[in-house]
């Protein structure tokens, strides 16, 4: 036995390998491990949280994120002694992990977290259960090389010939309830209805639907649950089952491997790669996937339709605007998603986030907190339908280990969330507790009560409305097309040829808090321009930005200067932030020119708040041309220095350079290209990171096909290759191969984008990275940057 039950010997190696790391914990001097064995520390609340962490209590429970809150904050890698694991909470730690599957083994993925009694062991040993290594919990290289052999049917284009089905389905199950004006969603739908899905996917019989659905809450209590000795012998018996079931639907598929579904395609692989897909393979696989292929689904659909149904504002705006839906589905994923957290093991002694970890150390890394860390994601807890980051969220996991089936998924999270914003848009949550199955990694409620009036059914009234609104392509969300319609409530001449614009929700709902350094992008006729935030953060009533008139740009601001009048609606993406604010560093040194001051201006106030020491350079050209001078003045008069060009004020960059390598500082700095260009060449005496500028514009992303050639992308993670031809960009031949990677400018400039590059010369065409960065070869911007010849991504 090898994954979900361990033999008695095993656990009682468990336990002994519990008390090493404890020790090994205490010989490195850990807070945790001192105040667990102590009893207490100085370190008071927060040491008793951390050694006294237990993912089965109440908290964690009803809501992993929360209960990691602490975590994320004060100690984001921790040992936790009552469950002897270490816990990692934070966002670029748990995605760090991920990518490393050699240092963090996925090996014990699927092991039983709780220790096995006898007498469920000897259940399993009557049904022959033998549970071995599945897409989950394997190592490599055997991992890559299963996966690249049994992708096919996750390709986008295959998946897209699922669509009709599970529309179709849909339909059919919300006619059986829509007249009552009542239902259960969980056991009237979603359960059995992604069920049935994942049974045509995999080209498994559609029989049987309860056991199944027993079997897998069996299969979950084993692996990740907490039952008592008594339910163990239960459980083992439902697992036994499942076990014994999967292998006779397997036999069955034999007889028949010319049939459809991803099964039978892994019959007829097994002849070309017996090596590769092995029978023990197939029973595990056939086992585990039927769980995996559904499950989550549910569990996810259920959260989506508790959460939007909670923050009715949102369920109305997605009724009103059903292009929302891609977006929406992909932020309730990130929120609440069904996937709480994963297991790793170490394979050697590590660091994570600054901490040591032995060899031999189990690891929970929590996704669900993960994906409420503020460092990446602004206004974590709330659920914006307009986050342009929301894809980046880790339920769908990350590397090589990333969920082969996410675009199924989403294929049926959208089309019901499509179906029940159609026919049932003054659905309402009935009034009701949620409970849920006790586990350490899978969340969704056990039911989910609703309630509305048939009589107002839009059906009844026009037939119209059983006929789908919208369509999805396959994939993750394209945040190009997301945009909330914001009223320009104020506009104010500041300086010469800058304009303030005030901007407010037209129904006077809430704006998202944003970070200093963050911008949007204003949408206005047919333009489209980035501007830097420079109101209150914490003002949620409107966002503030300055426009700067430039005769001899692309025509954006002009219009807004000419055609943009108070009362009017442009559309707006955002806010983002990639030009974030480091608030570590010891001083600040901020530098601002002409129109740059609006993300300068937005950092001291920030630092001001802060108590931190800054100092702030404004050039340009005159007075009247600088914006915000009073304010400033006034805010910031003893941090202040101006440089009005026409007064002979200059930036002295020599004493600049000498000053911060005498006194090292954070240096930010936004403006024209020639001052950027004047910083970076200074700040190559100073430390690798030290400054950090925002530019105005880039050069054209776009390919040349006339100058630029074709090349060929090794993806490390996957095994697999992809060609960009000369009039594509690697980020859209990526995409086209179901690839997701995170964008959002386009135009080299925010970093978004960025992969890792392992091999081959980077042809560096973006203004993210610095001279050594580019030297260095490690990274690259997938929307503008290629290659000079064949190159390796880790991807």
């Amino acid at each position: 036995m090898t994954s979900s039950m361990a033999a008695p010997d095993a656990a009682t190696a468990r336990v002994r390998m519990d008390e090493a790391l404890m020790e090994e914990a205490l010989a490195q001097g850990c807070p945790v491990a001192r105040a667990a064995r102590a009893g207490g520390c100085p370190m008071g609340d927060l040491a008793a949280r951390t050694s006294g962490f237990d993912p089965f209590g109440e908290d964690y429970q009803l809501d992993p994120a929360e209960a990691l809150r602490f975590s994320r904050e004060q100690a984001p890698v921790f040992y936790a002694p009552k469950l002897g694991y270490w816990v990692v909470s934070r966002y670029e730690d748990i995605k760090a992990v991920f990518r490393d599957n050699i240092t963090f083994s996925p090996s014990v993925a699927l092991e039983k977290i709780t220790p096995v009694s006898d007498e469920a062991i000897a259940v399993l040993k009557r049904y022959d259960y033998a549970m071995n290594r599945t897409l989950v919990n394997e190592d490599e290289p055997q991992h890559t090389e299963r996966r690249r052999a049994l992708m096919s049917h996750f390709e986008p284009e295959a998946l897209a010939h699922h669509e009709a089905m599970v529309r179709r389905l849909t339909r059919e199950y919300v006619d059986r309830f829509i007249a009552r004006g009542e239902a259960d969603l969980v056991e009237e739908m979603l359960w059995e209805l992604p069920l049935t899905v994942a049974l045509h996917f995999l080209g498994v019989p559609e029989e049987d639907m309860d056991r199944l659905r027993d079997f897998s809450v069996a299969h979950t209590v084993n692996t990740w649950g907490r039952p008592t000795r008594e339910e163990q012998v239960a459980v083992a018996e439902g697992v036994g089952q499942f076990w014994a079931y999967a292998g006779k639907v397997l036999e069955r598929m034999r007889a028949n491997p010319d049939a459809d579904g991803w099964m039978p395609y892994a019959i007829r692989r097994q002849k070309d790669l017996p090596d590769v897909v092995t029978d023990s393979y197939l029973h595990s696989m056939m086992m585990a996937i039927i769980v995996a292929a559904h499950e989550t689904t549910a569990h996810a659909s259920a959260n989506m339709f508790r959460r939007l149904l909670e923050n009715r504002h949102l369920w109305e705006e997605i009724c009103a605007d059903p292009s929302l839906i891609p977006n929406a589905v992909e932020e309730c994923l990130r929120h609440s998603g069904s996937v709480v957290a994963w297991r790793r093991i170490t394979t050697a002694p590590t660091e994570i986030g600054g901490v040591e970890v032995p060899e031999g150390a189990r690891l929970l890394v929590v996704t669900a907190s993960a994906n409420h860390d503020p460092a990446h994601f602004e206004n974590p807890d709330d659920i914006d339908l307009y986050r342009h980051n929301t894809a980046d969220h880790l339920t769908f996991g990350y590397g090589s280990h990333q969920c082969m089936g996410k675009n199924l998924a989403r294929m049926e999270m959208r089309i019901f969330l499509e179906e029940f914003t159609r026919r049932l848009p003054h659905m309402k949550l009935a009034k009701q507790e949620f409970t849920f199955l006790a586990n350490t990694s899978f969340r969704g409620p056990e039911h989910l009560l609703v309630t509305w009036d048939p009589a107002l059914n839009p059906e009844a009234r026009d037939k119209a409305a059983l006929e789908p609104r919208a369509e999805f392509p396959v994939g993750a969300p394209n945040v190009k097309d997301l945009a909330r319609t914001l009223r320009l409530a104020d506009r104010r001449e500041i300086a010469r040829g800058i304009v303030a614009l005030r901007l407010e929700d037209p129904h006077g709902r809430p704006l998202p808090e944003w970070s200093a350094g963050a911008h949007v992008d204003l949408l206005f006729e047919d333009f489209e321009n980035s501007y830097s935030l420079c109101g209150d953060p914490s003002d949620r009533s409107c966002l503030e930005v300055a426009v700067l008139r430039e005769d001899e740009g692309r025509g954006g601001s002009v219009a807004i200067h000419e055609r943009l009048s108070a009362g009017d609606t442009v559309r707006v993406r955002g806010p983002k932030t990639h030009f974030r604010l480091d608030e570590g560093a010891p001083r600040y040194v901020l530098i601002a020119g002409g129109i740059g001051i609006t993300p300068i201006l937005a950092m001291a106030d920030r630092l001001k708040r802060l108590g931190k020491p800054y100092e702030l350079h404004y050039a340009g050209r005159s007075r009247a041309t600088m914006a915000f001078l009073d304010r400033i003045g006034a805010d910031h008069g003893e941090a202040l220095r101006l440089y009005p060009g026409d007064e002979g004020g200059r930036l002295d960059l020599a004493a600049l350079r000498e000053a911060v390598a005498v006194s090292p500082a954070g240096v930010y700095a936004c403006g024209p290209e020639r001052l950027l260009a004047a910083l970076d060449v200074i700040a190559e005496g100073w430390p690798e990171g030290t400054l950090k500028v925002e530019h105005f514009h880039a050069g054209s992303a776009a390919p040349d096909p006339e100058r630029d050639r074709p090349f060929e992308v090794d993806l490390a993670d996957s095994g697999f290759s992809v060609t960009v031809p000369s009039d594509r960009t690697l980020l859209q031949a990526l995409r086209e191969a179901g690839i997701d990677v995170p964008s959002d400018c386009e135009e080299g400039l925010c970093g978004t984008c960025e992969v890792a590059v392992m091999s081959g010369e980077v042809d560096h065409r973006d203004k993210v990275l610095s001279k050594a960065e580019r030297e260095e070869g490690k990274r690259m911007m997938a929307c503008c940057s290629r290659a000079t010849g064949r190159i390796g991504l880790a991807l």
